[in-house]
């Protein structure tokens, strides 16, 4: 069987399991079992595939057909400007937080710390770009730190992380807090993708509750923990801003701004420590 034929093949399979894009990720898979960058792919299309590769390949289709996501499958999510490794013990980077990586890149910090950092993504996308900071993240998920320490060590940045259920283990001041908390309230639960629903981190989707709980825990000990004119800022739902902007009022920070995406959509409340 020639890679085009594979690919074909796969493409159909992925197409009838009802998989969105099936053409696309057939070709990431492929490429992924030949070992091959993505673009180089069009070249070993005529070939025989290897034994080896279709093996491979095979149980790449079967998992996507069980809608677990690409990146999962191949072990990265591209972001900002670098690849971080994924797992099933953390939630898969997206591009609209970016959005938040922009933004918070907008003013100088010495210090920040990300709550709920997940695979380290916006943590280690901030010192990437500033290199002179100290960094901190955090997450009560261990099998989660252990990937962005993997993360931060790949990537070549140093930053410190701890076990934390939000503030309760975090010393210290920051000039910035970060954090892309869980914001699916538990009646949107059901109407999320499999690939969403099924296979990321419960715990990193919901609250079990309104999708605000982690913005009240947050905006409660934000105060404590930003320096003086320190920024909070954080990821929210589309429908969010307005309510997370008045958590963050009710404690007393200054200046709430929600920021959209490139979409358009409520992507991001900031909020400042007052001087």
């Amino acid at each position: 069987m020639t890679g085009a034929e594979a690919l074909r093949r796969g493409a159909a399979l992925l197409a009838e399991a009802g998989v969105p894009g099936a053409a696309e990720d057939a070709r990431q898979l492929l490429a992924h079992a030949l070992e091959l960058p993505r673009h180089h792919l069009t070249a070993a299309l005529a070939m025989p595939l290897p034994p080896e590769a279709l093996r491979r390949f095979d149980a790449s289709l079967a998992a996507r057909a069980a809608r677990q996501p690409v990146s999962q499958i191949l072990g990265r999510r591209a972001f900002w400007k670098h690849e971080f490794r994924v797992t099933r013990d953390t939630l898969d980077p997206r591009p609209e937080t970016e959005t938040l990586v922009e933004a918070a890149l907008t003013e100088p910090f010495a210090s920040v710390l990300d709550l709920g950092t997940g695979t380290g993504a916006i943590l280690i996308s901030l010192l990437a770009e500033r290199p002179a900071a100290r960094g901190l993240g955090t997450d009560i998920s261990p099998a989660a730190l252990e990937v962005a320490r993997e993360n931060a060590t790949r990537i070549g940045v140093c930053a410190d992380f701890l076990e934390s259920n939000w503030f309760a283990s975090v010393a210290g001041q920051f000039d910035l807090i970060v954090s892309n908390p869980p914001y699916i309230a538990l009646e949107e639960m059901a109407g999320l993708s499999p690939e969403v629903r099924e296979w990321e981190p419960r715990a990193a989707l919901t609250d079990e509750a309104d999708g605000l709980s982690a913005y009240r825990a947050i905006a409660a000990g934000a105060p404590a923990h930003l320096l003086p004119g320190g920024r909070l800022m954080v990821e929210i739902g589309p429908t969010q801003g307005a309510a997370v902007a008045a958590l963050m009022r009710a404690v007393g920070l200054a200046e709430p701004r929600i920021l959209p995406d490139l979409d358009g959509r409520d992507r991001v409340v900031s909020a400042r420590n007052p001087l």
